[in-house]
């Protein structure tokens, strides 16, 4: 089995940059997965892991049974090649390059009567992590990327969605491509925005819906505004007039689902 003893090796070199330049990755279509429960998580979604890189005394003979069985290839690796790659502070000894999976809207498999999030222009990781470990807990049937301002494979992103990119099924497309998918579906689009907006749980989400979501600073732009099937609040009963956006999401996915029978 190859071993990496040198953190100038050049493997390593260009993992650093995988993991650090959206250029990188887009060029690739690879990027790179940190952690056990993450890395389960992906292969468990379909993702296809080209290499893993692994500290043997980090790693049991089960776990590397496991990763061997779901890898084209296994590499050992020093903890201080590890600490030279490892993101976050938490040691587990492993991390793997996986391939992107199509994110193509034509791609989503829906039921007949689906709980959609449709999230616009979202820039923070953090915020898109938690919106995602929401969408995980309530079982949404879709997530869909609207102009994104996010890279998806970023490391913030995997880490703060603790693996839920690989759980939720997911989509990116333009605003206007999402629209007219949503529409040739019948899915109705109910879109939190300020403007001529009906309180959130005076609305009905037993149907074909579509949670729409924008960023925190602007909200959602005018398309969502235009082409909704309702505007939709929640109300706000202190100084502020906002919340954060990954809060404001569970509270409209966590509606819809107790419509529903959740």
């Amino acid at each position: 089995m190859k071993q990496i003893t040198s953190i100038q090796n050049a493997l390593v070199k260009a993992l650093v940059q995988l993991q650090e330049k959206s250029k990188v990755r887009k060029q690739t279509q690879t990027f790179v997965i940190e952690g056990k429960r993450e890395i389960a998580l992906a292969i468990k979604g379909g993702y296809h892991l080209k290499t893993v890189l692994f500290v043997p005394e980090l790693i049991s003979e089960a776990e590397l049974d496991f990763y061997s069985m779901n890898s084209e290839e296994q590499i050992v690796i020093t903890k201080e090649v590890y600490h030279k790659l490892a993101y976050r502070e938490s040691t587990e000894g492993i991390l793997a390059i996986a391939t992107m999976k199509s994110l193509d809207l034509n791609l989503l498999k829906l039921p007949d009567n689906p709980l959609i999030v449709v999230l616009e222009s979202l820039e923070k990781p953090g915020n898109l992590g938690a919106i995602l470990r929401s969408c995980d807990a309530a079982r949404v049937d879709a997530v869909i990327i609207a102009d994104s301002k996010t890279d998806l494979f970023n490391s913030n992103t995997i880490r703060s969605s603790v693996g839920c990119l690989f759980t939720n099924q997911m989509a990116v497309a333009t605003s206007l491509e999402a629209i007219q998918f949503l529409k040739s579906k019948d899915i109705s689009i109910f879109s939190a925005t300020l403007q001529n907006s009906n309180s959130y749980h005076e609305v009905d989400y037993r149907v074909p819906t579509a949670l729409v979501v924008g960023t925190e600073a602007t909200g959602l732009t005018s398309i969502w505004r235009e082409h909704a099937t309702k505007n939709i609040i929640i109300p706000m009963q202190g100084v502020i007039d906002s919340m954060n956006v990954s809060v404001a999401t569970a509270i409209l996915i966590f509606e819809a689902k107790r419509q529903r029978g959740f």
